[in-house]
């Protein structure tokens, strides 16, 4: 290669995930917990039946605070990913309480634009009773969406680890593309994990 001749490097089909500390949360998420518990005592199955929720059009000022920081969030997003324009999506959201022993199967949203989830109340899981060393206790995990991508790879590579994985903090939010598959491991203290998740599904494609 001749002297002064830079090779130009592109990363092809990144997959973009965001995380996000919300202002506020701290006054925001007792609030908010109560309400959510609230839901879910008087209504069956409530973290099961996510299709039949709506939860951002509930009057509630505490809800109503999440959907505005959820908005903000799909236009970083966006400005992130290169969007030149204003995605026309609408958010919908849905009420999940994990309790001891609840988990969530490997699974994508289909027919979204983006995903992604609010942290209300994480339980610490120090103390945790384990029975082997391999358990994630209320983590959350990411899969690389490119089927053995990861089988040529070489130690320091970034697609060497197939799965991406955290322990969510209360108040955090995470928004990634609808496709990627994830997974939440079992949470395994007798307080609730209670977290909002949400599509972000557009109504018009601009192609």
């Amino acid at each position: 290669m001749a002297d002064g001749v830079k090779p130009h490097f592109q990363r092809l089909w990144p997959t973009l995930f965001m995380s996000l500390e919300l202002p506020g949360a701290e006054s925001a998420n007792p609030v908010l917990a109560q309400f959510l518990l609230d839901q879910e005592a008087g209504a069956e199955g409530l973290t099961v039946r996510y299709l039949e929720q709506d939860l951002f059009r509930e009057q509630h000022p505490a809800v109503g605070w999440l959907r505005q920081c959820c908005e903000k969030a799909v236009l970083d997003y966006a400005a992130e990913a290169g969007l030149d324009y204003r995605p026309d999506a609408d958010l919908q959201a849905w009420v999940n309480i994990n309790r001891r022993g609840d988990y969530h199967n490997l699974h994508n949203h289909p027919h979204s634009w983006l995903s992604g989830t609010y942290y209300v109340a994480v339980p610490d899981q120090a103390e945790a009773r384990r029975h082997r060393t391999d358990l994630n206790p209320g983590e959350i995990s990411f899969f690389d969406p490119r089927g053995q991508a990861n089988m040529n790879a070489v130690r320091g590579d970034g697609q060497f680890d197939p799965e991406y994985r955290r322990l969510p903090k209360p108040g955090e939010l995470f928004l990634w593309p609808s496709f990627l598959h994830h997974l939440v491991h079992p949470n395994l203290m007798d307080e609730p994990r209670v977290s909002v998740s949400f599509n972000a599904v557009l109504r018009r494609k601009v192609l």
